[in-house]
């Protein structure tokens, strides 16, 4: 029982990892903000692959106001798969803080990541950056698309977005 235990904090510690890896290196510094694709033609796949993800979100709907019942949701996941590995402010834990991925990242890319975790990691140019930087591997945490969703909303609401 107790190597189990150990096994399962393991590997709950390793969860977030990735989601935004900004260490606060000058590299990850650089990162750069979502570009407003709605007044932009993409013309070249791979530079859509990089900003919205690879996977099935290419078109998130985001609400405003948030939603509470997805932000509800998106804490409890926090709560039990990211906050072993991730901290809601910009302070490093096991994988970076959370503050601003949201200015960081495309919806769709944020959630391409956490629902295609090992996909991203091989072919995704941005993810394979970031693993460089983090040097840690987000395991997949087969999180259902309403759960990105959530996910995704509890980010926006830590960052005060409204």
């Amino acid at each position: 029982m107790m190597k189990s235990t150990f096994f399962f904090s393991l590997l709950i510690a390793a969860t977030g990892a990735f989601i935004s890896c900004n260490s606060g290196s000058e590299s990850a510094a650089k990162d750069t903000p979502p570009e407003n694709n709605s007044t932009k033609t993409e013309t070249n796949s791979s530079t859509a692959d990089n900003e919205k993800g690879i996977g099935k979100f290419q078109n998130v709907q985001l609400t405003h106001p948030l939603d509470e019942k997805m932000i509800t949701g998106g804490k409890g996941i926090y709560d039990l798969k990211c906050a072993s590995c991730h901290k809601l402010s910009e302070e490093k834990l096991v994988g970076p803080g959370w503050k601003s991925v949201t200015d960081r990242r495309q919806p769709e890319w944020i959630m391409n990541f956490v629902t295609n975790t090992e996909e991203m990691l091989e072919k995704n140019a941005t993810a394979k950056n970031l693993y460089e930087v983090c040097l840690v591997k987000m395991p997949n945490q087969n999180l259902k698309d309403d759960d990105a969703r959530n996910i995704l909303e509890f980010m926006r609401n830590n960052e005060g977005k409204k």
